[in-house]
């Protein structure tokens, strides 16, 4: 399996390398992997979405 590091999935999801390393160590991306210092992450792995954005409001009725 080929693996990307923090700095170079940040190219493809658009978001700082430390935001990807947080959620790492949060368990939020799937099949991660911690070599020494370095997250190495599944190139296919799929972008978490953020928690902070409120979901339930989406498709919602309006008055």
């Amino acid at each position: 399996m080929e693996y990307l590091t923090t700095i170079e999935m940040s190219k493809e999801w658009g978001i700082s390398p430390r935001r990807i390393a947080l959620l790492c160590e949060q368990h939020r991306v799937d099949g991660v992997i911690k070599k020494g210092k370095t997250w190495l992450i599944p190139y296919n792995a799929l972008k978490p979405e953020d928690a902070r954005k409120n979901h339930s409001r989406r498709g919602g009725l309006e008055c």
